[in-house]
């Protein structure tokens, strides 16, 4: 094992030990140290890092991800450098944020029936009635798509609509209160997947398995997913980056508080409990919506006017 390896490894057991979720980190960094080995390097150094962060390594290089890889190894040289001098920490100045993050996908209801409707092209059967409950759950929710594949049969209590997601993000537990419709809807999956599983001891215990009767791998949503976009004609929106799982979250959100706009309702006494239902870690991330959609925002600078009585337009509808 390499000096590097070494050091990387015990970086990522002190962050593990503080509380943190290490798995994304852990990813970058170890490719980083594969790039480094097969180098001969034993220390970050500031061309490395550039090189190993522009390089195509399974997936094509946008600046987002090349933001993200040169994070990682900034963050962790920092911490190198007081234990080894000679460890390189790559300056703010190379790729630091300099990408802009794209608007969120929102659909609208019409394209969230339609991927519902699209899970139908999948096969066998039980796969797509899994797609199916695994959308419907995050529309309802707005929980991650991480956070679903993780759930077990005992995080799920339908007689009280109640769905604890444990230990997510930020090291984060919160309930979930399901609407009673959305709790028939997920016991009917759970009486499919259990004809599917069986109650063996030696059982699956995750809600959303896979034709193979194994949890569901949140790494690769993304693949399915991509087909059942296809299958519901939904094409990119111009500026925005190509529809994911995840903005069915994103919908979520957006229009909870475009519900409350609409209705009047105090949406800044309100964000709080979205945080809440969303696990943001604080109010703060769910401000990000505010800016990031341009509905929202433009309700949010009505309602200000109206409050300090200068000019109105009509609401959005």
């Amino acid at each position: 094992m390499s000096t590097l390896r070494e050091n990387v490894t015990d970086y990522l057991a002190t962050r593990r030990a503080m509380g943190f979720k290490v798995e994304g980190l852990s990813k970058l960094l170890l490719s980083f140290v594969a790039f480094c080995e097969d180098r001969g390097a034993t220390r970050v150094q500031n061309d490395l890092a550039v090189r190993w962060a522009t390089a195509a390594i399974k997936v094509p290089v946008n600046d987002a991800l090349f933001a993200r890889r040169m994070d990682a190894v900034r963050i962790f040289a920092r911490y190198q450098h007081a234990l080894d001098p000679a460890t390189q920490v790559p300056p703010e100045s190379i790729c630091n944020r300099r990408y802009r993050p794209k608007e969120p996908n929102v659909f609208s209801e019409a394209e969230v029936l339609a991927l519902l409707a699209a899970t139908d092209t999948l096969s066998p059967l039980f796969k797509a009635v899994t797609w199916r409950t695994l959308i419907g759950l995050l529309a309802a929710t707005g929980m991650r798509p991480g956070e679903a594949c993780r759930l077990t049969i005992g995080d799920i209590d339908l007689a009280n609509g109640v769905v604890q997601v444990l230990q997510t993000k930020f090291d984060k537990s919160r309930l979930v209160f399901i609407h009673p419709t959305t709790a028939t809807v997920l016991g009917h999956y759970l009486q499919v997947r259990h004809d599917w599983v069986g109650t063996t001891a030696r059982a699956c215990p995750a809600v959303f398995v896979n034709s193979r009767r194994e949890a569901i791998n949140p790494d690769r949503l993304g693949v399915t997913f991509r087909q059942i976009v296809a299958a519901a004609g939904i094409t990119t929106t111009p500026g925005h980056r190509p529809p994911r799982l995840h903005d069915v979250r994103h919908t979520f959100a957006v229009t909870t508080m475009l519900d409350w706009y609409r209705d009047g309702h105090d949406v800044q006494a309100r964000l709080p409990q979205l945080s809440t239902w969303l696990g943001h870690v604080d109010p703060a991330s769910t401000y990000w919506y505010l800016h990031a959609v341009p509905e929202l925002l433009a309700l949010a600078t009505r309602r200000l006017e109206a409050r300090a009585g200068g000019p109105t337009t009509e609401s959005v509808s």
